[in-house]
């Protein structure tokens, strides 16, 4: 595997990682809370003591976004690049067990956990899942893009590792477009290249799956890239926040990650600092702009002080694991 291969993918992943951390504090609170309680964010902050899910969290600490997505490169290696649906459902409850018992507020997103009640109930993992509208498979997917390259070979692993629990024409067109960017990034593509394979994913993604009514993400996404260009920094943070929306939906803060991604290409650290601040679900929305500025740029293009911050602060080495799943590319 060429090296410059190698690097992007750990930029994927540690900038995933980096994303997640600085977005922490600020997960499912108002833009104008935020700047109450943190002032501008410039670097990893500990998170207030009534942050709504993460509250007195120490700077640098990963949450679900990250957590999950090491999950599912575990079992892409174990499964020599395929996930079980039940072994996943299994490990799913065995993660949020392991938060509960830490105490933690940050469990199973809300299409997660509806679609496991539903495997229990005995539908199948293709039944499980017909819910599932929000970001959680977009947020976790990025080591299925660092095991496949773009193409129906990428989108058939994308839909067997989102189908249990996001098994819609929003949930799996979000992941598609993040696993295609993040993956023609690996490969080398530039940004404007890489969105432009998020957008096609994304419409691919969608007509394979079963659909569910609300605004489709391939023409949000077309839509909003157009939209944004040439934007100042508070201009944009504007038109993400108040029309692009930023909640947990997947047309909302997917499409918000590659707004941001279209216009703060150079500068990876100030696109993650506007994520952590834009308000609603700001982990999730800088855990994957930061998969894909971490692609674009490789891991050198990363602060490395806040990298090793956040690896110290979770005990955090996805070296193997994406030397794993380069493997499995």
């Amino acid at each position: 595997m060429p090296e410059q291969v190698r690097a992007r993918a750990l930029g994927a992943f540690y900038g995933l990682a980096l994303g997640d951390a600085l977005g922490m504090p600020t997960q499912s609170m108002s833009r104008t809370r935020i700047k109450d309680r943190y002032g501008s964010i410039t670097t990893l902050v500990d998170a207030s003591p009534d942050q709504p899910i993460a509250p007195g969290m120490p700077a640098g600490s990963v949450t679900d976004d990250t957590e999950q997505a090491v999950l599912v490169a575990k079992l892409l290696i174990d499964g020599n690049g395929r996930i079980d649906p039940y072994t996943f459902a299994d490990a799913l409850r065995a993660w949020e067990a392991d938060m509960t018992s830490r105490g933690s507020r940050d469990l199973l997103g809300p299409s997660t956990k509806r679609a496991l009640e539903h495997l229990d109930a005995g539908l199948t993992p293709q039944q499980a899942g017909v819910t599932g509208t929000t970001n959680g498979a977009a947020m976790r997917v990025t080591p299925v893009a660092i095991a496949n390259p773009v193409g129906d070979r990428l989108l058939d692993a994308v839909i067997s590792a989102s189908v249990v629990t996001h098994n819609t024409s929003l949930g799996i067109a979000a992941a598609s477009a993040i696993a295609a960017a993040v993956s023609a990034s690996i490969d080398g593509a530039d940004l404007s290249t890489a969105l432009d394979e998020a957008e096609h994913a994304a419409h691919s993604g969608a007509r394979r799956s079963n659909w569910v009514p609300g605004g489709e993400v391939a023409p949000r996404i077309r839509w909003a890239r157009e939209w944004v260009r040439g934007m100042s920094r508070g201009a944009l943070a504007d038109a993400v926040a108040e029309v692009v929306g930023t909640s947990v939906a997947a047309q909302e803060s997917v499409v918000a990650a590659i707004a941001l991604a279209e216009v703060s290409a150079d500068d990876p650290l100030d696109s993650l600092l506007l994520a952590a601040q834009i308000g609603g679900d700001t982990d999730t929305i800088a855990a994957i702009l930061g998969a894909i500025l971490g692609a674009q740029h490789g891991v050198a293009g990363l602060p490395a002080d806040l990298v090793g911050k956040v690896r110290e602060v979770n005990g955090l080495d996805l070296d193997p694991l994406v030397d794993g799943l380069l493997t499995l590319r």
